[in-house]
């Protein structure tokens, strides 16, 4: 059964996963049929594949053509924009970056720019003058992987422009469910030492973390905010799971107290 929750937009941050098949969709599905048998499934996707390489534009238009009317993308900016050149003379690779990702039309999402650690907050100037440059009709979510990050002075620049600040649960960075933009941008990814690859099922029970998130998404809902909230694998090791782990919190509706309490029960 598809997920259908009003102004919420629930994914895993792929979909090509042989590893999938039997377990997530069906037996005997052939690659070229995953984003349509995914998009049966979750209403949106993100695009980690765009951060390696922009796609062909025929590639590109075969994803719109696969997936429903109301289904989303929300692809990642390119490492060699936001890693290797570090924001600095990239307008070239930013211009076919947007003008490939645009045609995916209605269904385009937000746009991640997801950074390392060794970019940190001396690189504000940088930052600040390359969301400037971007075009104003798209929406965009920006991951920080430094905790030298986490002060007013970005929260502020960020919200001045509508960027969101994502939300990220990451094992070495603080969680950070700040607002600074119009929607909310949420990624769980785990750490990879201790699940570096899909495993298939659930390896690692993250029901209080999810408990945590189901909270923040709640909330921001009751406030008016449009919600993203995508998984990796590396979170409990096999990221379909996990966000439907998710949506039965959602659907429960149960209190944290209440959920942590049946978790230690088991």
């Amino acid at each position: 059964m598809k997920l259908d929750f009003d102004h919420l937009w629930l994914g895993t941050m792929a979909w090509a996963f042989d590893t999938w098949v039997g377990n997530f969709y069906p037996p005997k599905t052939k690659s070229g049929d995953y984003l349509p048998a995914y998009a049966m499934q979750f209403p949106a996707v993100e695009i980690d594949s765009t951060f390696y390489a922009i796609p062909r534009e025929s590639v590109v238009m075969g994803w719109a053509a696969k997936t429903p009317d109301e289904f989303l993308f929300c692809p990642k900016f390119p490492q060699l924009i936001t890693h290797e050149k570090r924001l600095h003379y990239a307008e070239l690779e930013t211009d076919a970056f947007l003008t490939t990702m645009r045609l995916l039309g209605p269904k385009l999402g937000p746009l991640v720019l997801q950074f390392d650690y060794t970019f940190q907050a001396d690189q504000l100037p940088a930052l600040t003058g390359y969301l400037d440059s971007l075009p104003k009709d798209l929406r965009y979510a920006v991951e920080v992987r430094h905790r030298s990050w986490l002060k007013e002075d970005l929260y502020q620049m960020l919200g001045a422009r509508n960027v969101a600040l994502v939300m990220s649960d990451l094992y070495y960075m603080p969680r950070k469910p700040v607002r600074t933009a119009n929607f909310a941008y949420i990624r769980l990814l785990g750490d990879r030492r201790q699940i570096p690859r899909d495993m298939g099922e659930i390896v690692q029970d993250r029901t209080g973390d999810l408990v945590f998130w189901r909270d923040q998404i709640l909330t921001l809902r009751d406030e008016g905010y449009e919600v993203f909230a995508f998984a990796n694998n590396k979170y409990e090791g096999h990221a379909p799971t996990t966000v439907r782990r998710l949506a039965g919190l959602l659907e429960e509706g149960v209190t944290p107290h209440e959920e942590v309490e049946r978790v230690a029960h088991q």
